[in-house]
């Protein structure tokens, strides 16, 4: 099993951090902030606590001033990348919302180091008309960072934070910065207008519907970015406009030769393959564009009810007379995600939106180990 991400901070991480505050600053203790890091409570913190720890303990050694506090950090960010530092723009969080204008630069700053999507998001609820503003203005930086930050710290959903309830009621606040990003040369940008959209979709589905009809056919790679951004109504909701607007039209057509699983039943942590062969009942000179996608219904534990979750099996599209086929193998292995129950699972072979097969697989409790 992986090795728990919180594991990074670990005592030689925060020693070597401070060791490298104390030649920015000399008076740093590198010992007390190592020893409030690791206090009383440490072990249980998941990760996001730790960075909170981290965030709280350089508060107490370095200087009560935030603004020289925060030019201590800034002096050595170009020194800490990557996802471990995001500690400083959680300082940001913690220590400067009464410092708007200085903590928004430090912010700008920060997120090229690592991301500071998660600390933009108490300034937004504080002020969200002057936060907004200044967001929409970092879509126009030069910096891909920056203009990503734009979008991902305004999602209503993102994952790992708090949400925005008020831009789950209302996005509109949301819109013209996505509007500015739709055709960002950056894919790591448009990655995140693309899942903005996405988390409004669950809310809003026909205004994201209506901004993507408008915005389709202009441009290719904002093409490709509105497929993953309506992702949600495809996969999730079968929804008939978003799949028109992507080829994906009914399929009647659509016969199914082969729905099998091998075996019927297993065990809690063993897997079992699904094979499926459609073929497309259309003269040799018509198409389809089909997506097969497989469609597990999985028993809660005691609640007698279930819930679905689909695996993509294949798309593309077929000329009459001609098929898709090919095996897919479904692990029952309990994840941090997702645990299994023993009952009956059922397999559904999903074409375009539509159930066309079923079969299912007997759980059973998972094997004891051999003595």
């Amino acid at each position: 099993m992986a090795e728990p991400l919180k594991n990074m901070y670990d005592e030689a991480f925060l020693k070597e951090f401070g060791a490298r505050v104390a030649r920015a600053w000399q008076p740093f203790d590198t010992e007390r902030f190592v020893s409030l890091s690791l206090a009383d409570g440490w072990e249980a913190l998941a990760l996001k606590g730790r960075m909170r720890r981290i965030s709280l303990s350089l508060g107490a050694v370095l200087p009560d001033d935030y603004e020289r506090a925060l030019d201590i950090l800034e002096g050595i960010a170009g020194e800490c990348r990557g996802f471990p530092y995001l500690f400083f723009p959680d300082f940001v969080e913690v220590f400067g919302l009464s410092h708007w204008d200085r903590s928004v630069r430090a912010l700008a700053l920060f997120t090229r180091s690592s991301s500071a999507e998660f600390a933009v998001r108490p300034f937004i609820k504080q002020d969200p008309v002057r936060m907004m503003a200044q967001m929409l203005a970092w879509s126009a930086n030069p910096d891909e960072h920056v203009r990503r930050l734009a979008s991902e710290g305004c999602r209503p959903r993102l994952p790992w934070a708090d949400a925005l309830p008020a831009f789950k009621r209302d996005p509109s606040p949301i819109l013209p910065i996505l509007e500015a990003l739709k055709a960002d040369p950056s894919e790591y940008v448009r990655r995140s207008v693309a899942n903005n959209l996405n988390d409004i979709s669950k809310d809003h589905p026909g205004l994201v519907m209506e901004l993507a009809a408008r915005w389709h056919g202009d441009n290719p790679q904002t093409d490709a970015l509105l497929r993953h951004a309506c992702r949600g109504l495809i996969r999730g909701r079968a929804d008939e406009d978003a799949m028109r607007l992507f080829g994906l039209l009914p399929a009647p057509e659509a016969v199914v030769r082969t729905w099998t699983v091998t075996p019927e039943a297993a065990a809690i942590g063993d897997s079992v393959t699904v094979a499926y062969a459609v073929e497309l009942s259309l003269p040799e000179a018509e198409s389809r564009k089909l997506r097969l996608e497989l469609a597990v219904t999985y028993p809660r534990s005691a609640e007698g009810s279930g819930y679905r979750k689909l695996f993509r099996l294949a798309e593309r599209e077929i000329a009459g007379g001609a098929g898709i086929e090919g095996t897919r193998k479904l692990s029952f292995k309990d994840l941090s995600t997702r645990r299994h129950y023993p009952g009956t699972h059922t397999l559904a072979l999903v074409v375009n939106g539509k159930e066309t097969a079923t079969t299912s697989v007997a759980l059973e409790a998972a094997k004891e180990a051999a003595p």
